[in-house]
């Protein structure tokens, strides 16, 4: 029995005082989008598996549910911008753009069960469709505190990192798109442990050709596809064995060789986003540091000065650059971000808020390329990191019939107390007065309607204020002064 009646491990029962706590910072936070021009959808729980697959990354897809049916592989959403833009270039890519749009609504995620950290969460978001930088970014990121700060959740830390300028870093040196990827989704990795832990997980997963299969260099696909059949077929090696035909045995070992030519340029990444995870800091200490490595490298990007923009831009949103905290180190676990990324931390580390830029998504899932932004709150979270609510309006009334006769008119009564703005309840289990009024005590109600025999008659009821400690009779019409 006692399994039967437990949550299911990393599930979490919103019990009444925490649902209220949520509730207040679900209004707060959809007063202030909606204050910005942002118009809610709603989107089914489950989605076609290959939506989140495609661009999420590794770590978060391995956190995905999923399940079979019907013949169909689904999973249960965990998180909303994929299903947002799915259904933009489903329905809504002849709305005029920018486009506005916001959501609310539980995910999905097969997390390790933690402090406010569960597998079933709410997140309240928004996605700028259309916005190109660094206006939309500006706007996004300001956004996000001016919802917190409607919570009023205060000392919160903003985080703001950038993965165009570091895939731009990356690629003047040569690496190719895979590369890139699996250097920008290592950050964390190389802020925790360091470039040579990196390294050799990357070394592991390039491995050394083999013997006599060293690439010449300056050779197109098409070129080096043709000179590895020759060499294979020299060498006289069999590949009509195994389950891979001989197009995916020679796609794999070019992209095998061309990741091993690539050694000496992944080294020099290294070095080079080890320093850049020592810039941390202030914008105003922070972007002329990073100027100075960009410089000493020989680099000038556009990612730069789009993040310089973006920055200069808070201001016009009321927003102190000094609050932001450039941080080069964020991953963010989603493969989609091109642009700026962003996250905004409690005063005890806890992630409130996430999101960035993502240029390429809606082509992606076969829309127009379009320019997007967005960030999503953990509604648990932020409620737990506000201020605790103030005890309820003392609105609250309980009808006592004395008998079961007075119960049509208590719940008369009822329906007056209510029209009039109070909470009113009327009592289904037929007890006494005394009873009744001992109840009313225990759980806080300020006021008890009694209603007899006589108050029946007289179209009245005896108003008892527990908050006082005094009683009048009064009549229905009264109420209205209450």
């Amino acid at each position: 029995m006692s399994s039967m009646i437990e949550t299911v491990r990393g599930m979490h029962d919103m019990l009444p005082g925490e649902q209220r706590a949520a509730a207040h910072a679900r209004t707060s936070l959809e007063a202030v989008i909606t204050a910005h021009g942002y118009t809610p959808l709603d989107l089914p729980i489950i989605e076609h598996r290959d939506l989140y697959l495609r661009k999420l990354g590794e770590e978060l897809a391995g956190k995905v549910y999923e399940f079979s049916f019907g013949g169909r592989e689904l999973a249960l959403r965990p998180e909303w911008t994929a299903s947002v833009l799915r259904a933009y270039v489903a329905h809504l890519q002849d709305q005029p753009l920018p486009l506005r749009l916001s959501y609310v609504g539980p995910v999905f995620r097969y997390e390790r069960p933690q402090r406010h950290t569960y597998r079933q969460f709410t997140q309240i978001g928004v996605e700028l469709i259309g916005g190109p930088a660094p206006r939309a970014d500006a706007e996004a990121l300001a956004l996000a505190c001016a919802g917190l700060d409607a919570v009023g959740v205060t000392g919160y830390r903003v985080l703001v990192g950038h993965v165009g300028l570091i895939r731009a870093i990356l690629g003047s040196l040569g690496l190719t798109e895979r590369a890139q990827g699996a250097l920008v989704w290592s950050l964390e990795h190389l802020r925790k442990d360091g470039p040579d832990a990196v390294g050799h997980t990357l070394r592991e997963d390039v491995g050394a050709p083999p013997v006599g299969f060293d690439l010449p260099p300056g050779l197109d696909e098409g070129q080096a596809t043709a000179w590895l059949l020759r060499t294979l077929q020299a060498m006289q090696i069999d590949l009509s064995t195994g389950t891979r035909t001989l197009d995916e045995v020679v796609a794999r070992l070019l992209r095998k060789l061309r990741r091993h030519d690539e050694q000496g340029a992944i080294e020099r990444a290294l070095a080079i986003l080890a320093r850049l995870g020592t810039i941390s800091g202030p914008p105003a200490a922070t972007m002329p540091a990073l100027a100075a490595l960009l410089e000493a490298e020989g680099l000038q990007l556009d990612a730069y000065a789009e993040l310089r923009a973006i920055l200069d831009l808070l201001g016009a949103h009321g927003l102190d650059p000094a609050q932001v905290t450039i941080d080069f180190g964020i991953g963010r676990g989603l493969h989609y971000y091109t642009g700026i990324m962003f996250e905004i931390d409690d005063r005890s580390g806890l992630q409130l808020c996430g999101g960035g830029r993502y240029d390429d998504l809606v082509a992606a899932l076969g829309g127009r390329s379009v320019p997007a932004v967005g960030f999503a709150y953990g509604l648990e979270r932020v409620a737990a990191a506000a201020p605790a609510l103030p005890p309820e309006a003392q609105r609250v009334a309980l009808v006592a019939p004395v008998a079961d006769t007075d119960y049509a008119y208590a719940q008369e009564v009822a329906r007056s107390l209510r029209a009039h703005g109070l909470i009113a309840s009327v009592d289904v289990r037929g007890r006494t007065l005394g009873k009744n009024l001992s109840d009313a005590v225990r759980r806080g109600v300020a006021f008890v309607a009694i209603v007899g025999a006589d108050e029946r008659q007289s179209r009245t009821l005896v108003w008892r204020d527990l908050v006082r400690h005094d009683e009048r009779r009064i009549t229905l019409e009264q109420i209205d002064g209450l």
